[in-house]
């Protein structure tokens, strides 16, 4: 489940192994570049945090962070 943090959504990811977790991490820079909306990530072995904002918006959750979540959910 995704977390409001301070007007920014925030998810941790845990995978299998690191190629699990960077395989994820591929198929997310894909829909985000397709959206042009990039996420701040980091990634230690096989887990994967993501945070979302928009920072043209005044780093604020906007529609396009609540788009991009819904479809990195759609990709595990």
């Amino acid at each position: 489940m995704w977390t409001n943090d301070n007007n920014v959504l925030y998810k941790k990811f845990q995978f299998k192994n690191f190629s699990e977790a960077f395989a994820f991490m591929t198929r997310v820079a894909l829909e985000a570049e397709k959206m042009d909306h990039h996420p701040k990530w980091s990634n230690v072995y096989n887990t994967v945090e993501i945070w979302l904002s928009t920072h043209d918006a005044g780093n604020i959750i906007t529609d396009k962070d609540k788009n991009l979540a819904a479809k990195i959910d759609g990709l595990l």
